[in-house]
Parts: C-alpha cells; sequence; structure tokens
C-alpha cells in the first residue's frame, strides 16, 4: 500500500521533518586521492548516523594517470554531528514510540466496544454510557502518557529565591492538544471543573504561544533574567508587571514568591516598613486563600478546594468580603511606599474581577478567558456560554497570528466537530486524527453520527474509518511499522480487510522473520488463504533457489497437492535417471521429506519401495547372508508387481539385482517369480521401440545379462521344483 503524502509539515510523518530552511551543517570529505581526480560519488546510508560515500575516478582520467597513482577509488563513512541531525534522530525514535505505544491501547479499546455491543445485541439493550465513557478515559490516560511527562509547571520553586521559574524543555503541541480533547470530551466525570483544568492547562502549556506572541510566560522570563540585577524589585515597573500577570492567570504560587521578594521583608526594613510589610503580607494571605472549585491541588499549589458549588459560593463571598474589606482599608493611607501602594491596590482589582485591569495584565486573549473563569465568572458551564465568553475575549485581545491549539479550542467550544477534525489533521498529522476520533465520539451524539455515518462521496464508508484506513497507509508504507497496520486496518469494517489482503501479498516474504509475521496475522484474522498463498510463495523460492527441502517444507504447510505432486514427478524423473549407481543418497532425504501422501501417477510410493530395496540390497553386497538376500528378491519381486513402478524402470531394477538373480547358494526366485520378470523384461524390450521411451543410462550388455541371468535362475529353479 502506497504512503500519503501530506503537507501537514513535522507532525504528519513517522519520521517527522521540519519544512523550517535552517543552516546547513557542512562535512569535510577525506578521500586520499591525488590529484587530478574528476571524482563521480555514490551517497548510500551506512550504519548509524553515517554516510557512506564511494569515490570512483572517471574511466578518461584513469588513462592519463601513472601507475603510482591509486586505481578505481576510495570509500569514505562521514559521521554526521550536530544539533539538528540529532535532533533529527532523537524525534524519528520518539515518534515511533508513540505509534508502536499507541497500538496496545487503541486494540484494547475495539476489543471492549465489540465485546459490549456483542453483549448489547445478546440483551436486546443499548450499550451503558456511563462504562463505555470509563473505557474511553482509559484509553486517553495511556495515550497521554506516551506522548510524554507532564511539564513542570511555571510555578516550580527551587532553593534560588530569585528564581521564579524552572525553566524546562519545551512542551509538546501534540500532547497538549490531546489533553484539550481529554478535557472536553473524554473526562465525562470532571464536566463542572473544566474551567479550573484549563488554568492547569494553561499553565503547562502557555510557553507554547511565546514564539508567536507575547505570553505571561514570557513576561516572567524575561523578568527572570533582569532579577539577578536588581536590587530593589518593588521599585521596578516589571517586578509588579510580572506578579500581576501571573495573578490573572492564576499561578498564585509565583504571584506569592515574588511578592516575598518585597523589599519590606528585609530584616534591616522590618522596624521601619511595618506597615508597608503587613500590607503585602495581606495580599499575599489572601491570594493563597483564594476559593477554587475543583477535587484537588497539585503540591506546592496554592489556594482552597471546594468540592461543590455551595461551598464554593459561601467561601467565595468571604473570600471576596475580605478583599473589599482591605481595599477600604486606613493602613494604605499609612503607606509611604507610593510604588507599592497602588500596585498592590492593582492586585486587588484583579481579585475582584475588574475587567480593564485584567484585560491590561493579560497578553492573549485566551490568557483573558482564564482570567474571567477566575475572577469574574466561576460559575461559567456549557460550551455555549464558553464559546461566547470567548468571542468577546478575542474582541479584546485579537492576535494578528493565531496559534493551531487556538484555532482547536475554537472548534472545541464551538462544538464544530468539521473543524476539529481538520485542525487535527492539519497540524498534527493522521495519527492524532486516527485515535482522537475515539474520544470525540465518546458520548457524543452529534459528532458519532457525522464520524460514524457512511457517505456515498467517500466510496460507502464513515470518516472515521477513512481517517483509520489512511493512517494505516501510512504505517504499512514504512518498513518498522507496517506490522501494526493490520489492527487499525481490521477495525474498518467496509474495506480493512481487503487493504490488509492487499498489504500482506506485498510484504517481502522471503525473509523468515516477515514471512513467519505475516503467518501470524493471518492467524490472528482468520486470513487462512492469504497465509496459505503467502507460503505456496515462499516454497517455489525455495525450490527455484536450491533449497529444495524447504521448498518442500513450505508447501507442504500450505497444503499445495498440486505442486507437491509436480515436485514429486520431477523427483521421480531425476532418480530414474540415476537409478542404478549411488547417487539416489542425494534424493534420499528429500524423499523422506515429501512421505507418501502424494498422489501422483507413479510417484512417491515407488520411490519409498526403491529406498528400502536399495538398502535390503546393500546388506547383501556387505556380506554374503541368505536371509537378506531373500528379503531382496521377494522386494524385488513386490516392486516389480507394484502397478506404481514405471516400465523405463523394470530393466534398471533388473539390472542392479543380477547379484540375486545369480546367487551361488540356489536360485532366490521360483519359477512363477522367474516368469513374472521375464514376462516384465520382454515388455520392456518392446518399449525400447516407442518414441516416447526414456533412455536410462545401462550398459549395452545390460539386456543380455539380465535375460541370461532370468534363464539360468529359471532353469535351477525347475530343478529345485
Amino acid at each position: 500500500m502506497p504512503g500519503l503524502l501530506t503537507g501537514s509539515g513535522d507532525s504528519s510523518s513517522l519520521v517527522p521533518f521540519s519544512p523550517e530552511l535552517n543552516t546547513p551543517a557542512v562535512y569535510p570529505l577525506h578521500h586520499d586521492l591525488k590529484p587530478p581526480t574528476t571524482p563521480r560519488l555514490s551517497i548510500s546510508w551506512s550504519s548509524g548516523n553515517s554516510l557512506r560515500v564511494s569515490v570512483f575516478r572517471s574511466p578518461e582520467t584513469t588513462n592519463t594517470i601513472h601507475d603510482e597513482v591509486e586505481v578505481g577509488g576510495k570509500v569514505v563513512e562521514l559521521k554526521l554531528s550536530g544539533e539538528d541531525v540529532h535532533s533529527e534522530v532523537n524525534d524519528a525514535v520518539r515518534w515511533r514510540r508513540i505509534v508502536y505505544g499507541s497500538v496496545s491501547p487503541f486494540a484494547h479499546l475495539q476489543n471492549k466496544k465489540n465485546a459490549m455491543a456483542a453483549l448489547s445485541e445478546l440483551q436486546h439493550s443499548a450499550p451503558s454510557q456511563v462504562e463505555w465513557s470509563k473505557y474511553v478515559l482509559e484509553y486517553s490516560k495511556e495515550i497521554n502518557s506516551l506522548l510524554g511527562n507532564r511539564k513542570s509547571s511555571p510555578s516550580s520553586l527551587i532553593e534560588d529565591p530569585k528564581t521564579v521559574l524552572k525553566i524546562d524543555e519545551e512542551p509538546s503541541s501534540l500532547k497538549a492538544a490531546w489533553e484539550l480533547l481529554e478535557i472536553f470530551y473524554a473526562n465525562k466525570q470532571s464536566q463542572s471543573w473544566i474551567p479550573e483544568q484549563l488554568v492547569d492547562w494553561l499553565t503547562d502549556y502557555d510557553s507554547l504561544f511565546s514564539g508567536q506572541m507575547p505570553t505571561v510566560h514570557l513576561r516572567l522570563v524575561e523578568f527572570q533574567a533582569q532579577l539577578i540585577n536588581i536590587q530593589t524589585v518593588e521599585n521596578e515597573a516589571a517586578y509588579w508587571q510580572a506578579i500581576s500577570s501571573a495573578l490573572s492567570v492564576g499561578w498564585l504560587d509565583i504571584v506569592v514568591k515574588l511578592l516575598r521578594l518585597h523589599g519590606s521583608y528585609q530584616l534591616n526594613q522590618l522596624g521601619s516598613r511595618e506597615t508597608e510589610n503587613g500590607l503585602v503580607e495581606a495580599v499575599a494571605v489572601l491570594i493563597s486563600k483564594m476559593p477554587r472549585m475543583r477535587v484537588d491541588l497539585p503540591d506546592g499549589k496554592l489556594g482552597e478546594c471546594c468540592y461543590n458549588k455551595s461551598d464554593f459560593m459561601k467561601a467565595w463571598e468571604k473570600w471576596r468580603a475580605q478583599i473589599t474589606k482591605l481595599d477600604c482599608s486606613a493602613y494604605w493611607l499609612q503607606c509611604s511606599h507610593h510604588q507599592t501602594k497602588e500596585n498592590l491596590k492593582n492586585l486587588l482589582q484583579i481579585m475582584l474581577g475588574n475587567i480593564n485591569t485584567l484585560t491590561y495584565a493579560t497578553c492573549h486573549w485566551l490568557e483573558l478567558y482564564i482570567a474571567h473563569f477566575l475572577y469574574i465568572r466561576p460559575f461559567t458551564s456549557g460550551l455555549e456560554s464558553m464559546h461566547v465568553l470567548a468571542q468577546k475575549c478575542i474582541q479584546l485581545k485579537p492576535i494578528s497570528t493565531p496559534h493551531k491549539l487556538m484555532s482547536l479550542i475554537i472548534g472545541i467550544l464551538g462544538e464544530n466537530t468539521e473543524v476539529i477534525l481538520a485542525e487535527c489533521s492539519k497540524s498534527f498529522g493522521p495519527w492524532m486524527i486516527a485515535h482522537a476520533t475515539e474520544l470525540l465520539t465518546a458520548g457524543n451524539i452529534q459528532a458519532e453520527i457525522l464520524l460514524k455515518e457512511e457517505r456515498h462521496n467517500l466510496g460507502g464508508i464513515s470518516i472515521e474509518e477513512s481517517h483509520r484506513l489512511v493512517y494505516a497507509q501510512v504505517l504499512s508504507s514504512h518498513a518498522l511499522t507496517w506490522q501494526i497496520a493490520p489492527i487499525y486496518l481490521i477495525s474498518c469494517m467496509k474495506h480493512g480487510v481487503g487493504l490488509l489482503e492487499i498489504l500482506l501479498y506485498k510484504q517481502p516474504v522471503y525473509h523468515s522473520q516477515v514471512l513467519l509475521k505475516n503467518i501470524e496475522i493471518c492467524r490472528l484474522y482468520d486470513l487462512d488463504s492469504v497465509s496459505a498463498n503467502a507460503m505456496k510463495i515462499v516454497g517455489m523460492h525455495h525450490w527455484k533457489h536450491g533449497r529444495k527441502g524447504s521448498g518442500i517444507f513450505w508447501l507442504q504447510q500450505a497444503r499445495d497437492e498440486v505442486r507437491l505432486n509436480r515436485i514429486a514427478q520431477k523427483l521421480f524423473d531425476f532418480v530414474g535417471k540415476s537409478i542404478s549407481d549411488e547417487s539416489f543418497e542425494q534424493w534420499e532425504g528429500l524423499i523422506e521429506l515429501m512421505g507418501t501422501e502424494s498422489r501422483t501417477v507413479g510417484g512417491l510410493e515407488f520411490l519409498h519401495k526403491y529406498r528400502d530395496f536399495k538398502k535390503s540390497l546393500q546388506q547383501v553386497q556387505d556380506g554374503v547372508v541368505t536371509d537378506a538376500a531373500r528379503k531382496a528378491g521377494e522386494s524385488l519381486i513386490s516392486i516389480m508387481k507394484n502397478p506404481s513402478t514405471p516400465q523405463r524402470f523394470w530393466l534398471p531394477l533388473l539390472y542392479d539385482s543380477l547379484k540375486l538373480l545369480t546367487w551361488q547358494e540356489g536360485p532366490l526366485l521360483n519359477v512363477s517369480q522367474c516368469n513374472l520378470l521375464l514376462n516384465k523384461l520382454q515388455e520392456s524390450s518392446v518399449a525400447r521401440l516407442r518414441p516416447d521411451f526414456v533412455e536410462v543410462g545401462l550398459p549395452p550388455h545390460a539386456l543380455s545379462s539380465v535375460r541370461a541371468a532370468l534363464a539360468t535362475n529359471l532353469g535351477r529353479a525347475i530343478l529345485d521344483e
């Protein structure tokens, strides 16, 4: 199956390719060929991360050089190094790990879906949506764990008091997109806490937007770089801007840590700035006690959890009353530091939900959107109201270059499944959309109808099946992933099995490991005919390339009686041409391997009996043993009587048996047996006159020698009787 070429950047292929133009790395090539040279180059991949460059001297150059110059060329290996090359290799390894790791969760979910459908059909009832949602959430968690560990949030504190953020590696957009789908579609039990989940999501992934637009994360990073050289932080506008921005998006622990850097906390300032220090501490305590309607808080996070709406409303009203009381306090008049007083009041306005203050503190509409959930509309629920709020925030904080994750969020909030599919396909490739459809259809009737409805313009298949087939094509076009494509093909009811058969037929079964994998896949999915055909192909391949034993073995495994009979006939002919000499031993193993089940005319039944006759004849030649000689004679008569013995072998058999016919101790054959052999000899003599007779390499006197021996044995047998 051909691979699918897409233009979705580095996320649409198994080995991601970045279309960005980077400065190319230059590697010197040292080939040690003496000038003059006009070489021809051949470049191929070597083991590991190396290029093999073969430098061939041109023929016209070779004719003009002296004898001391090396003729031919050189083969040089270049070890590719550098950040770009290593990152590409590591990225490819990471993608293969994701591709292989996602197979098991997907297959388990499909098995559970089939089992639930079969059970509901027996019970004549609809499958349990609650139980299915639990399975989908487990599936989503397993896939999510493959996409990398959760990035340490911007609130990660370390021992250095002037370190605001712990700068980690760049988080993955793919993981961020998957977590969005999990929040809105898979995690049905946490629908009431979606706003708080979005707060956590932005905490982890706000840095993804820093490359295209200003963000709170970028402000904090820039301030942290300046913090080393600042002596009095409360006099710096960047300090207060960083605090207000972090507070607006709910990064409470960062806000509290920054407030504790205030100069009034220093030991030499405590006596003269007590009121100022008290106001800073009061604001810090209020921030740390902010009510949060959520299940729990991660370690190190500030706030007080409320598990239901009534408790949250009581705590919220009490908290807001404390903020209002502090805002109206007379202690502000005693604060002599103007910047501290004004900016602390600004923080109180953020917590009171002042829209102008929140708009100024945030950098883009998504941060303002999160700020609305925290301080203005904490009870917002339902995608319709959330989408309306998002549109208002976009009007207040528009951005010139929208990020792909923001487009995905708009599609999710607008319940527009087509937009979600388009964004997933364009930004994250076929892997994402093939696996994300299970999340989109979990309890969403509209999305389920859209994705599972059969469409005439798609050849009678659904959108879900179409995307799985596309992903299976991508897998099957890669040598390292074709063996997992059947998992996805078999889940496609319409065309999956047919395309799976085509995929298996296209595999190079001449390689033993590929053949065994092919057979195992056929066994799993009851594709006995495909497995048999593969074994037939490899059997004939081995036979034609001289590996006759392997060829016979695989044809027997395939139960290919037609080809086995043809081989038996060919084997029969080979043995017949050399039946009277010692070369029969080279065919004996194949005869034993073929067995006696082949139903060919004059076939292997004769060869097996001939093998036994040769063994008994060999015992006679090794020593004068009358009993062995009599058994050999009986074996000769049995072969000659058997109708499966071809006529062209009668004379060679009799010629091989001259020692039996002229046995010195007495005749081994009686009169009737001698007459039988004489009749066979006469028929053989007449058959030699026919044009289709196959001549066997025997001495010219063979016929007369056998006739004389039979006549002698007959005479002696008559006298004995």
